[in-house]
Parts: C-alpha cells; structure tokens; sequence
C-alpha cells in the first residue's frame, strides 16, 4: 500500500490529485492531509470538496490528526508515503524533527520503520528560507525526491516545484531505494 499525503501547497492541488489518480492504477492508496490542507479554503479551492474527492478516489477515509498517523510504521506498514504537494514548511519540520501535524507524524513514522518517503516538492522559497531543509533532506536515509526545477524564475526567483509528471517513475526508484536523477529537472 501506498501512502499519498497532501500538505497546503493549495495551488498544486490538482496536480497532486492528478497523480494520485495515476497512483491509484497500481496501488492500494491511504490518503494522508495536514491539518491546515484538510481544513483551509482557499481561492483554489474549499477544503471540504478536496476532502471528499480524495475519499472517493482512494475509497478510504483521510488520515487527518495525529492520533490517526501515529499507526502508520507499527500497525500500517506503507510500501512508500509520498508527499504531494510537500511544502517547504513540511519539509523544514521534517528535517528539524518536528512532529506536530498529521504529515510529519506520517513521515515520521514511516522512517521509524526504514520506509521511503517520496517527496514531491512545491515551495516558494526553495532557494532561500528552505534550502538548508531540502539539503539536509537530501543526505537522510530514505527520503526521495521528485525531480524538480525553478517554478517560475522571473515572477518567482526563489520557488521550486516538482515534475508532478515523473512522481510515478521516482516512486518506482524509491521503493528500490535509490534516487530518480537527474534530481535537478531542466
């Protein structure tokens, strides 16, 4: 089984749900969200119909407190948690150690066990406030990521996204444990 968490990079969302439906061709899906992706309206979307959309899809409830994650490692063994859309507060909670939503608790529990955890990035400050987070991401024991690149350069210098496109092809090297490259997408 394969976990698929959302966290509030609202403006991917349906990108995210993209792949997840892509993911839901091979794979037994537990959909994961944050607190503030589960719960936010936002000019992209309301919470409420995200939610519903991604229950259908995966015809299983959403994993959405602590207390729900918390099994996820002992009680739920996950083939791979990917995070898609994971924002670079996400990420920066993750390399800190931080576990006080729903996602890192996921994330959290599912290094307890030595899984992977696929990480498909979306961040507006990729290159300054969360730099030192992805680089440290980077060199931890599985943890994957999505290749990614600059999201808009000149409107945005400092965003960075994934290639949502390649999620399912860098879901297949994570679960050999290796790193889908180039990781720096062109």
């Amino acid at each position: 089984m394969i976990g698929f968490c959302m966290t509030g990079s609202f403006c991917c969302f349906e990108k995210s749900i993209a792949v997840l439906e892509k993911l839901l061709e091979k794979h037994d899906v537990l959909p994961i969200m944050s607190y503030n992706a589960a719960s936010f309206d936002t000019k992209f979307g309301k919470a409420e119909d995200f939610r519903n959309k991604v229950e259908k899809l995966c015809g299983k409830k959403i994993i959405q407190t602590i207390p729900d994650a918390e099994p996820i490692g002992p009680a739920i063994q996950l083939d791979c948690l990917v995070v898609c859309p994971c924002t670079g507060n996400t990420m920066s909670k993750v390399a800190c150690g931080i576990c006080d939503t729903p996602a890192t608790m996921a994330i959290k529990a599912q290094l307890r066990n030595e899984r992977p955890v696929l990480i498909a990035l979306a961040t507006n400050d990729g290159l300054s406030g969360s730099s030192a987070s992805i680089s440290k991401l980077l060199m931890r024991k599985n943890i994957f990521f999505v290749p990614f690149s600059q999201d808009s350069p000149f409107k945005k210098p400092r965003s960075l996204v994934c290639e949502f496109d390649k999620t399912e092809e860098a879901l297949k090297y994570a679960l050999l444990g290796k790193q889908l490259q180039p990781i720096l997408a062109t």
